[in-house]
């Protein structure tokens, strides 16, 4: 039986808990055995990107010590997973640290690349016939390198039509603490987001980043839009329960 840990997410065990279950049921399904870590905690992305080094080492640190053992660390979101696997080499480059964090670094997984790429699942789709658009998120896309596996694991679903956006790797505006400095551009950039979205005719958006489905979704909310954002792992869920979305 294979063995893995989970890291679940600020934003997962936050505000999007459903979806960490999700994702946990889908490594079950596989026969996968999970260690989940209560300690964990965030793996320092924000403050790494507003400039906060010395702190983000430490929390870094943090996560290299709490996940000892060499087992895969499979990570629901490829922004995080970006951050661990990718900046955290970047973050302790001329540290005497710097093998042991790349032990760690190596071992980092996103979840869709654990089930597509290691996996090789078999899913069958018990949903009915369904047209969905997908958005991708910049660290996941430019970092990490995980959207050719999310579209993998939705090539899976028989029943499912993907329709492409124009934009599709435009950032929507989110960018974590960028929402927050800069509102007014993230709006636009979330606007300019969602008239990509209505033009493709499809009723709901699926993604693998819990920040960017809050921000579009809100973003469609205010606008009064009939669409349904849904993390992928969600999605998959349903498709393979047969559940109504």
């Amino acid at each position: 039986m294979k063995k893995v840990y989970f890291y679940a997410t600020c934003l997962g065990t936050a505000a999007m808990q459903d979806t960490i279950l999700n994702a946990l049921k889908l490594l079950r399904l596989e026969g996968v055995e999970v260690i989940f870590k209560k300690k964990q905690t965030c793996c320092s992305q924000p403050s790494f990107n507003s400039g906060y080094f010395k702190e983000s080492k430490e929390i870094a640190m943090y996560n290299v010590n709490l996940f000892d053992e060499h087992y895969p660390i499979v990570v629901p979101s490829g922004s995080c997973a970006g951050m661990m696997s990718h900046d955290y080499l970047e973050l302790f480059k001329d540290d005497p640290q710097f093998e042991k964090v790349k032990n760690f670094s190596e071992r980092v997984i996103e979840l869709s690349q654990y089930l597509d790429e290691v996996l090789n699942v078999n899913y069958e789709d018990k949903g009915d016939p369904i047209k969905i658009t997908w958005h991708s998120n910049c660290h996941a896309l430019r970092v990490q390198k995980s959207i050719d596996a999310n579209k993998n694991l939705i090539k899976r679903l028989k029943n499912v039509e993907l329709v492409p956006l124009t934009y599709e790797e435009e950032c929507c505006g989110f960018g974590g603490t960028f929402c927050i400095k800069e509102p007014e551009i993230s709006n636009a950039m979330a606007q300019s987001k969602v008239k990509d979205i209505q033009n493709t005719g499809a009723k709901y958006l699926v993604s693998a980043d819990g920040g960017c489905l809050l921000n579009i979704g809100g973003t469609m909310q205010r606008m009064g839009l009939d669409i349904k954002p849904i993390h992928l792992y969600d999605f998959l869920v349903k498709r393979l329960q047969g559940e109504k979305l």
